[in-house]
């Protein structure tokens, strides 16, 4: 599925307090399954100024904001440039999305250094994250029978399977089918197509049942713990040090 932005959406990073390293799109946009009522999920890295850093009154390492803009709901985080590289060197695959995410908004040389020692970030680690989400999500469906949850399932499952096996992080469940030539439901287009109806809808009526569903995640969980034991990534990532001379330079306005 397409996702379809507004047009005003590259004046929000002029609009924070501080500059932004860079700020991309997140959440269903990203994943593939935006719903013509969706929010707009946005992601990024601020810069706080190095007296908000080294004196004795610190800057917001997080900074929140969520507002109404033309009917659309807006939901923006941002990290410090030092908390978000410590996020990214945890094993932290949320932060690994947001980071390579497509949907660009705003941009810079520290996004473009980012971008690059990301593949340093990456470990079989990884999977752990991935699997946590799915079995959160499945949970999360069983109680609410919302066909959302279930969509984020799949999409982590696969997500974190492909990177095991490529080192590459694809967040997009539309391409993730026949990922590789290897197995995905079927029925997955389909729920995808059901979803742009509304951000929180109910599993169709012609759905495969829980029985198959649950089935279906435990085959998926299955490969991907798989993928995660037969994976050539490292178990620990080398981007430490890139990463700390980059705040570095970066806080010194080097």
């Amino acid at each position: 599925m397409t996702a379809t932005l507004p047009s005003w959406l590259a004046e929000i990073p002029r609009e924070q307090t501080h500059p932004l390293a860079f700020a991309t799109v997140s959440g269903a946009h990203l994943y593939g399954f935006p719903s013509d009522d969706s929010d707009l999920d946005l992601r990024g890295v601020h810069l706080l100024p190095v007296e908000e850093v080294v004196g004795l009154r610190h800057g917001q390492e997080t900074v929140t904001r969520m507002w109404d803009r033309d009917g659309v709901e807006v939901d923006l985080v941002t990290h410090d440039l030092a908390k978000f590289c410590r996020m990214l060197l945890g094993r932290n695959g949320y932060v690994l999305e947001q980071l390579l995410s497509p949907l660009v908004v705003a941009t810079s040389p520290v996004h473009e250094e980012l971008v690059a020692a990301a593949p340093a970030c990456v470990t079989r680690h990884h999977a752990h994250h991935y699997l946590g989400f799915a079995r959160t999500q499945w949970r999360l469906f069983e109680k609410s029978g919302e066909l959302k949850p279930l969509l984020y399932t799949f999409r982590t499952l696969l997500t974190g399977a492909h990177l095991m096996r490529t080192g590459e992080v694809v967040a997009d469940l539309t391409r993730l089918y026949g990922d590789a030539g290897r197995w995905t439901p079927p029925y997955l287009p389909d729920l995808v197509e059901a979803k742009r109806s509304a951000e929180h809808g109910a599993l169709p009526g012609d759905a495969p049942d829980l029985v198959r569903l649950g089935r279906d995640v435990e085959r998926l969980t299955a490969d991907l713990e798989g993928a995660r034991d037969a994976s050539a990534l490292p178990d620990v990532g080398s981007a430490h040090e890139v990463l700390h001379a980059l705040v570095v330079r970066t806080r010194l306005g080097r």
